[in-house]
């Protein structure tokens, strides 16, 4: 991507928006195009036609999702596979027509089966049952992975989709019930600080391992992909599985490869946020699923290495979320 090159980063404020465009603006790029939802709704179609043949925007990061923890994803499945898919076919559908030269499809690891083999590669997609809490945004993603394989396929566009594991950073989402692991913990483990609670509560049994990745690093995984030349980029887009018999979907896994329980987690978050008392598990609340890590091998022989090391990365979660207060 070119210094001057028009950008369009879709779903800007987010967890993952933010870091792009931290990135983005770190390294010169100028022509950075941005809206908010309430300057444009992604989920509806004919505004979204409109935005991009006045923009015309030459490079795509479809950041833009409706997201949430276990609790999100039980409490509104209708809203997580409805507005997910409507956002990405919008944007994916009139990137093609405008000419877009490249799109990157953001997704999630929640695309692979619960029970999947570990670490989870690109080609085990579609391989087993998903994990049922979080089912309708999963299948949501998978169709956004299709959808760019089968433009790819049809009409020569270059649309990739990458599948980071779970993130965490500067501006996170901190709701006590709609958030992720991570930001969960934090404001949990500081609200129980303050109060001078003898005990937390964490959902679970703290037994299922999960991988986490420092949103900048995403970022930055992100943005070296795009700027790859079309001769490593292009064998990423995909086969043609009626022609070669091959599956290989149009997927990069973003992660660390390394992992850590939940109840490991909670250690650390306790570490980081000062709290002194006992940690208790609640085995009847869902663990989701048994273990969620990415083989990241495809990513590494590309030439690129996540580099935040994990307590380095919580801390700086920690002073965002207290800058939210």
């Amino acid at each position: 991507m070119h210094a001057n090159a028009k950008i369009y980063v879709a779903g800007h404020r987010g967890l993952v928006g933010s870091a792009l465009m931290r990135n983005l603006s770190a390294r010169g790029h100028g022509g950075i195009v941005t809206r908010t939802h309430a300057e444009l709704d992604l989920a509806d179609q004919r505004s979204v036609e409109e935005f991009f043949d006045r923009e015309r925007p030459e490079y795509v990061f479809l950041a833009a999702a409706r997201v949430g923890g276990i609790h999100a994803n039980n409490a509104y499945p209708a809203e997580f596979i409805r507005d997910n898919l409507a956002i990405q076919t919008n944007v994916i559908h009139a990137a093609w027509r405008h000419g877009v030269r490249r799109l990157l499809f953001l997704g999630s690891s929640c695309i692979y089966p619960k029970h999947c083999p570990q670490p989870m590669r690109e080609p085990h997609l579609l391989t087993g049952p998903l994990e049922a809490t979080n089912r309708p945004y999963a299948l949501a993603k998978i169709a956004g992975v299709e959808m760019c394989w089968s433009y790819n396929r049809q009409y020569g566009t270059r649309f990739l989709a990458v599948m980071p594991t779970n993130l965490y950073g500067p501006g996170d989402n901190y709701h006590p019930d709609n958030s992720h692991v991570i930001p969960a913990l934090l404001r949990k483990f500081h609200e129980a600080k303050v109060a001078g609670r003898a005990s937390v509560t964490v959902w679970g049994t703290g037994t299922p391992r999960r991988e986490f990745l420092y949103s900048d690093d995403m970022a930055d995984a992100c943005v070296f992909l795009m700027n790859l030349p079309d001769q490593r980029f292009d064998p990423l887009l995909g086969s043609d599985e009626a022609a070669t018999g091959v599956f290989m979907p149009p997927l990069v896994n973003i992660g660390v490869g390394s992992d850590m329980t939940i109840r490991e987690l909670a250690d650390c978050v306790r570490t980081v946020t000062g709290y002194t008392g006992d940690i208790v598990f609640d085995p009847g609340k869902p663990d989701g699923t048994p273990r969620k890590l990415l083989d990241v091998t495809r990513l590494h022989q590309l030439g690129w290495r996540a580099a935040t090391p994990f307590m380095d990365g919580l801390r700086q979660a920690y002073r965002d979320f207290l800058q939210t207060l």
